[in-house]
């Protein structure tokens, strides 16, 4: 669910959601955060599915987009705050460099 849109709320990620390196790594996502953004997720779809059906314009400087685009600064901040999940390749390079080789 990563977008362009950046409002800088708690942003505590290691990494920008436009950053190809970070979106080509997982993440390993805690059962407590997978909640999380399962209800951050469908109270977005839900916000944004009534703004549009009733809306004809559309405003940046709306109250309801400001707080989609916090909820989706809040989804963003929970998956960024989950550990990534190394490669296959990271994980070797750790074995061999422990033993020394």
């Amino acid at each position: 669910m990563a977008t362009a849109i950046e409002l800088g709320i708690g942003r505590t990620a290691d990494c920008t959601p436009l950053d190809e390196t970070c979106q080509q790594k997982r993440r390993q996502i805690s059962p407590p955060a997978g909640c999380a953004l399962e209800i951050l997720g469908h109270a977005i779809e839900y916000l944004t599915d009534q703004y549009v059906h009733e809306r004809e314009r559309f405003s940046a400087c709306d109250p309801e987009v400001e707080a989609i685009q916090l909820l989706m600064s809040l989804n963003r901040q929970v998956y960024y705050e989950c550990p990534v999940i190394p490669t296959f390749a990271e994980r070797c390079h750790a074995f061999f460099r422990k033993l020394g080789i």
